[in-house]
């Protein structure tokens, strides 16, 4: 029999007090113009934009459900035939389940072609930045298109479910994806580390800019591995929905040397390909905040059982304020410090980086522990 992790009970007790009480969701809904803005045409729409009218039209219900994952190995069984004790469930240890649902608004799922111009799709979350047009995800995900790499159709559509785009389709820019350098040059395996990434989106078919439509997420940077209760939420392949997951992150130490680092772990069940890219999220008093993104190790984890985030450190930040500052992205050939990249940063956890955590858009006095709401 499967025995139950201690404190799976104050988990439960917290998601329930959190759904219960609308705080998180409602908040990051009721009010998507974070606190400080200086946006000062937020709300306002820029005008009917044609690029995301062909889009809208081409991504139809059928093609976006017949669109294939980016990650075909996350959760398949089938990866590559390295450690088998490390990458999956211990032995008698609890698998929290997974259920579908409609979503929330700060989480969707991207959609593209590729080369052979057939559909494919991964998943993303509305991060909260001055520009109001932020999508985080996997690297693995998103790094086919940055630097001058076509974009075959790249859209970002939030909340999707049963074939709706509840909120329309944004466009994602020329130029407008950012992968650590670190990534390309080292690869998906030995740069499992760095397997996060920005995309920049252009507004929707009416206008609207993406923070503007759905409201976003805090991103957290140097808070460690260790956080409880985590919302996780996923789009898996030709699913109508997307799933979500109530658990906690712990810290894994790679003994795998293709795929060396320390990557907080979750252990959720049903996340299988598609998924990747999909929020670890966790309640803050202003809404949600995000702390890991499915990627990483194994590029998220070769069993639906157990997924991993890259750690969000140092590297993280360098690469968001790039995002926000409009540097120009890196990319295959290209060298960190060089062609307007980000320059390397190297991926650090909390007690070896001697760096505070620091939550964007908070205080520099405030708690930034594990969540105020409910946390360990």
């Amino acid at each position: 029999m499967a025995r139950r992790i201690p404190g799976l009970r104050h988990l439960a007790v917290c998601a329930v007090a959190v759904l219960l009480s609308g705080g998180p969701a409602a908040a990051a809904s009721a009010s998507p113009t974070p606190p400080g803005s200086t946006n000062a045409t937020a709300g306002v729409p820029t005008g009917p934009n044609p690029v995301a009218a062909r889009l809208d039209a081409y991504w139809t219900a059928a093609r976006m459900t017949a669109a294939l994952p980016a990650d075909a190995a996350k959760g398949s069984e089938t990866g590559p035939a390295l450690s088998p004790a490390v990458d999956g469930p211990r032995p008698g240890e609890y698998i929290p389940p997974s259920r579908s649902f409609d979503g929330i608004p700060q989480a969707g799922t991207f959609f593209w072609t590729d080369a052979q111009g057939t559909g494919r799709t991964c998943s993303g979350s509305v991060v909260r930045g001055p520009r109001r047009d932020l999508v985080l995800s996997a690297g693995h995900c998103l790094k086919g298109y940055s630097g001058t790499a076509p974009q075959r159709r790249l859209a970002f559509v939030p909340q999707y479910h049963d074939g709706v785009k509840p909120y329309g389709v944004f466009p994602v820019g020329a130029g407008g994806v950012y992968v650590p350098q670190q990534y390309y040059d080292l690869g998906e395996h030995a740069g499992a580390a760095y397997d996060f990434g920005f995309a920049v989106t252009e507004p929707n078919q009416d206008g609207t800019s993406l923070q503007d439509a759905v409201g976003g997420v805090r991103l957290l940077t140097g808070t460690g591995y260790h956080h409880a209760p985590v919302r996780m939420i996923g789009y898996p392949a030709g699913a109508e929905k997307p799933l979500e997951c109530w658990s906690r992150t712990t810290r894994w130490a790679s003994d795998d040397p293709a795929d060396p680092g320390t990557f907080p772990r979750i252990a959720c069940d049903a996340f299988v390909g598609g998924t990747s890219g999909g929020p670890m999220l966790v309640p803050q008093l202003d809404g949600w905040a995000v702390i890991g993104v499915i990627g990483g190790y194994h590029t998220g984890g070769n069993t639906a059982q157990v997924s991993y985030s890259a750690y969000f450190g140092s590297a993280t930040r360098a690469l968001y304020d790039a995002a926000i500052s409009g540097a120009p992205p890196a990319g295959a050939g290209a060298r960190g410090g060089e062609a307007g990249g980000p320059g390397r940063q190297e991926v650090r956890g909390p007690r070896e980086s001697g760096v505070h955590p620091i939550p964007y858009g908070y205080p520099k006095q405030k708690d930034r522990g594990s969540s105020p709401m409910c946390g360990s």
